[in-house]
């Protein structure tokens, strides 16, 4: 297991072992003998695969494809492809790993976590003895992620070495037969999980002490009807969607991966349209669009911060202002002076791990990228806040900055609804919680009644 706060060096060294990056100091040894890891293709002969976080699939290729893409088995012809031996191996590694899905779908269509399942079976298919993988489970459900585990035993039992990265304390330690940790690019620990314990890894991992519990003062009476769904339906694929947040609350919205709460969120703020019921905002009808919807008051935090909040090859400046362009700067003219001391502001606030605003934010690692996205949305003067999945992929220390400020914003009056695959999360920070199952909300849960258990009853079927 190797754990690091975001920036910590993860992801260079990652790059190193694949070939993407080449070392300037020190040795990689194989099976005892030095080797050079100058490419991709080096690291492939000594049988080093990595799965990074953020997938490297090609969308308008079919599943299939995607396994073998640069590996295509030659046809009969010079020149041709074997596309029926593709899509038959390419069905056997998906099988080796539960997944049952046609090799012929393009991965466009594939959920978040469908898409991850698929970045495992390329790396698989490479008869890989050292596996890499860079927090593989955090866009998968709780049984996608208990099936990954059977096959990590599996591969280990096999005699394939695995680097594991991840951020979840439970995987290390369910996990892990050593672990290392890495802070500002250096190593600075490595230990036997039965020699240490969470609290003493978080201190290892970012140098200073902090509380894992996320301890908030829950509020008993919250102020003003922030939020009002009524009967909201659409096609995505959720219906009769019934929910309200109130200023000074933060609401959870929970359920496994595909009970369809990010259409949920999606739909309330109008980037996916709606074929019934009522949204209102401070007692007013939200017209069905990102544009209304923010001039009103309202952010999306999204799910995917690459495709969905950020503009990877602007700055990190340019992407901190973006949203509250026409707040900030409303008679139309545009003040780079003006910008670039907001951008500094932002960086301060969220300890966002970059050398000045002009950084592209495409080489940020991703905690931070994330931290640009939330900090983009304070600059619009937003009085209600949906968070979806606002940790996938944050270290722990930034966690609990990313929750202080949750909670400091309803301190200040705003209302949030957030979403989280991570159930211990919804329980220890929301004031109460709706779970959904297959694109409806079957239940609501008071803070007195927020138990992992009753979650999971409410989102599982009952036979």
């Amino acid at each position: 297991m190797c754990l690091g706060e975001n920036g910590a060096g993860k992801s260079t060294l990652m790059k190193i072992l694949c070939g993407a990056y080449q070392a300037d100091a020190g040795q990689i040894l194989h099976n005892g003998t030095p080797v050079t890891i100058a490419s991709p293709a080096d690291a492939r002969r000594f049988g080093i695969a990595v799965i990074f976080q953020e997938f490297s699939l090609v969308p308008y290729l079919d599943i299939a494809q995607n396994i073998f893409l640069g590996r295509e088995f030659k046809g009969r012809f010079p020149g041709s492809i074997d596309h029926a031996r593709i899509e038959a191996e390419a069905k056997k590694v998906l099988d080796s790993i539960g997944f049952d899905i046609d090799p012929r779908t393009p991965v466009h269509q594939l959920a978040v976590a469908q898409q991850q399942m698929v970045e495992i079976a390329k790396a698989l298919s490479q008869k890989a003895r050292i596996l890499v993988m860079d927090e593989p489970t955090s866009s998968l459900s709780d049984r996608e992620t208990e099936r990954l585990f059977a096959m990590i035993r599996r591969l280990k039992a096999d005699g394939v070495a695995i680097v594991y990265i991840s951020h979840r304390m439970a995987e290390v330690f369910e996990l892990g037969d050593r672990i290392t940790v890495l802070r500002d690019g250096k190593h600075v620990g490595s230990m036997l999980p039965a020699d240490t314990d969470p609290n003493a890894l978080v201190e290892l991992l970012v140098g200073r002490s902090i509380d894992l519990s996320y301890a908030r003062e829950f509020t008993t009476s919250p102020g003003e009807m922030v939020l009002e769904v009524k009967g909201l339906s659409a096609p995505s694929g959720i219906a009769e969607i019934n929910l309200n947040v109130r200023a000074g609350e933060i609401v959870g919205l929970c359920g496994l991966v595909g009970s369809g709460r990010t259409e949920v969120a999606r739909a309330i703020f109008g980037a996916d349209p709606k074929t019934s019921g009522e949204i209102k905002l401070f007692g007013r009808p939200v017209a069905t669009n990102p544009e209304t919807a923010t001039a009103m008051g309202m952010a999306l935090i999204p799910e995917n911060r690459k495709l969905q909040g950020l503009a990877l090859i602007r700055s990190v400046g340019d992407n901190s202002v973006l949203a509250g362009l026409p707040r900030n700067f409303s008679s139309g003219v545009f003040s780079p002076g003006k910008a670039y001391g907001m951008a500094q502001e932002t960086i301060k606030k969220l300890r966002i791990a970059t050398p000045s605003p002009s950084r592209t934010a495409g080489y940020l690692s991703g905690g931070n990228q994330q931290k640009i996205v939330i900090g983009k949305w304070l600059e619009t003067g937003a009085r209600f806040f949906i968070f979806d999945e606002p940790t996938r992929g944050i270290d722990v220390g930034a966690k609990s900055e990313i929750f202080a400020l949750i909670d400091s914003l309803v301190k200040e009056g705003a209302g949030v609804l957030m979403i989280s695959s991570e159930q211990p999360e919804i329980v220890r920070v929301c004031d109460r919680a709706y779970v959904m199952r297959e694109g409806r909300i079957v239940g609501e849960l008071k803070r007195s009644e927020l138990t992992e258990a009753n979650i999971v009853r409410l989102g599982m079927h009952h036979e």
